[in-house]
């Protein structure tokens, strides 16, 4: 059986440097791109992990890998990684999007133990909720103006898009290659009605950053019934906001991977590592 390979000699020179090297006692890791391969290659199918090829090695060791991973937190500090070197090379656009998608859940992704669940910082609820489509997840995420992510979380489906945003806001940060801190703020916010809140205006205008968030047509009309009481409306740059679609090509970027477009992993860790993975591999290809 022949399997198309997701990672490249000119990515895998990018990623190499990033695995985590082989512990001082105790067996060696297996090949970290071979594995890599692994689990790309369930992602991009949604196939079961009893069906990876031979030519990718054994399922347990791609399975517990990413477990691993996700929850040591590896594969997103590779990713803050890749984010240094492109910002190194002034590669990131820096007019950030932010938007949710909720992603359906398969009856696999159920089941998962409640205790202990908070093992390794996997959520109690397992990021799994349930509303009209059945069992879901919601990815929160934030986009560069070149449509590549940035950051993640995920949320039980039902949730709210608002009460996320400080999350996704506070996973943003890129290390620099010299000293300084990490950058964490971007230029300009751009995110759609349901972002339009007091607090996340006030979290911005906070740290300088500038938002670019229409106003729903209720929060409009109360500010006209209050009239001078409650100040003038927001700032809202038109021509600024055409730039929003650059979160919604990042999603669709996302979601061509079927394993991300469908969730199957039983534990939220798993999830959010592949998803970690997928952005390494879109930073490195592009």
């Amino acid at each position: 059986m022949s399997v198309r390979l997701v990672i490249t000699d000119a990515m895998w020179d990018r990623i190499e440097p990033l695995m985590p090297a082989d512990p001082v006692r105790g067996r060696r890791w297996a090949g970290h791109r071979r594995t890599l391969e692994a689990i790309a290659w369930k992602y991009h199918t949604n196939s079961p992990w009893w069906d990876l090829p031979d030519e990718l090695g054994p399922f347990q060791t791609a399975h517990k890998r990413l477990i691993r991973w996700g929850g040591r937190r590896y594969l997103g500090d590779d990713l803050a990684a890749v984010l240094s070197a492109a910002d190194a090379d002034d590669d990131i656009d820096w007019t950030m999007s932010v938007d949710s998608t909720v992603v359906r859940a398969h009856q696999h992704a159920a089941g998962a133990r409640k205790k202990g669940a908070a093992h390794y910082g996997e959520p109690a609820d397992h990021a799994l909720g349930r509303s009209r489509g059945g069992l879901s997840t919601k990815v929160h995420l934030a986009a560069d103006g070149r449509a590549r992510p940035l950051a993640f979380t995920v949320t039980a489906g039902q949730a709210g898009d608002a009460p996320a945003f400080e999350t996704v806001m506070s996973r943003m940060r890129v290390p620099r290659r010299g000293p300084g801190r990490p950058r964490t703020r971007p230029v300009a916010v751009l995110a759609d009605r349901a972002y339009s809140s007091r607090a996340i205006r006030a979290h911005l205008r906070h740290r300088g950053i500038r938002a670019v968030i229409p106003q729903p047509s209720d929060q409009i009309g109360h500010r006209l019934r209050r009239a001078r009481r409650d100040g003038r409306p927001p700032g809202f740059d038109r021509e600024a906001y055409k730039q929003r679609n650059t979160v919604e090509r990042c999603i669709n970027r996302l979601k061509q991977w079927r394993g991300l477009a469908t969730r199957t992993d039983e534990l939220a860790l798993a999830y959010q590592a592949a998803l970690h993975l997928a952005g390494i591999l879109i930073w490195t290809r592009h």
